[in-house]
């Protein structure tokens, strides 16, 4: 009986330890922001394909050059959690997060960031070339050093934030290619001005959580209303022009243009909506459609290559 017992508790510790190591890992996984890197991954792609040759297809160099930018996001994700720590455990939609929360300690997140974030750098710089490499370290510092530190300042972080955002195609294509063209610019356009809409929807959903973790986001008073307005209309609209450009230059034909102006118009659509009634149930219906729109446009643009 006593070897019966002690079996089964031998079993239900090990069960317990293997519980423990999968929130552990869950949580480190966390820290490298998935859902951001998931369309991190997309842009890159699109970057890399729209600059490769179709024939041969440089497989191993886009899978080096997803890992390596990959892991200086994750790394980067990381090292923003670690920087806004204290911030995240007043707002209710971060306080759950794994350093916010406590569950890791602040040291190992630290650690864990840099070791992500150098991996990265060092492996873009030997397997996908060094102009990719210096793209993804100026990602990584001016996202912490600048915008991060903005965000807590002034509104006009959301604007500061949109260059380093915009930059994973770039990363793609200077992998492929080893040179930025016009045409990546294109790519980075699209990317930079999808942003603001896509944040401002963030923004104003959780503005009391913003505000509560003293973070200027969003202006005070008047001009919120008019910022709010501006920051997503002006963008959307110019979104549907830059969008035309792979058919001007004749990257892509006329079917790759009426699903393009589909797109951003419906993705206007939402903007507009968003920008007149600014209520929870708008901004959340143009997250959604922000969402959509940005891989949609981009695997458009893939399956619309010449």
């Amino acid at each position: 009986m006593a070897s019966e017992i002690t079996a089964a508790l031998e079993v239900a510790g090990v069960e317990r330890r293997r519980l423990l190591r999968s929130k552990v890992l869950g949580d480190y996984w966390a820290l490298t922001k998935p859902e951001v890197n998931f369309l991190i991954a997309i842009t890159t792609f699109a970057g890399f394909y729209l600059a490769s040759p179709i024939q041969p297809f440089p497989f191993m160099l886009l899978i080096h050059t997803l890992l390596g930018t990959l892991l200086v996001a994750g790394g980067t994700g990381t090292l923003n959690q670690y920087i806004e720590r204290h911030f995240d455990a007043q707002m209710r939609r971060t306080a759950r997060r794994p350093l916010a929360s406590g569950r890791i300690e602040a040291s190992r997140a630290l650690w864990f960031g840099i070791s992500l974030a150098l991996a990265g750098t060092v492996y873009l710089a030997v397997a996908a070339g060094g102009l990719s490499c210096l793209l993804a370290a100026v990602t990584l510092l001016s996202y912490l050093f600048l915008y991060t530190p903005l965000k807590r300042r002034t509104p006009l972080c959301v604007l500061v934030g949109a260059f380093p955002g915009a930059m994973p195609p770039l990363i793609g294509w200077a992998a492929a290619r080893g040179r930025l063209d016009p045409e990546a610019w294109v790519l980075y356009a699209m990317l930079f001005l999808w942003q603001f809409p896509h944040f401002m929807s963030i923004a104003w959903m959780y503005r009391e959580d913003y505000s509560r973790a003293s973070y200027l986001v969003l202006p005070d008073g008047e001009l919120r209303d008019r910022f709010v307005v501006w920051q997503t209309l002006v963008p959307s609209l110019a979104l549907i022009g830059v969008s035309m450009f792979p058919t001007i230059i004749g990257q892509s034909g006329l079917v790759y243009s009426f699903f393009a102006l589909l797109f951003g118009s419906v993705f206007f659509y939402y903007s507009g909506r968003f920008a007149f009634r600014k209520s929870n149930v708008a901004a959340r219906q143009l997250l959604a459609a922000s969402i959509v729109y940005l891989p949609a446009s981009f695997i458009l643009m893939i399956l619309s290559k010449k």
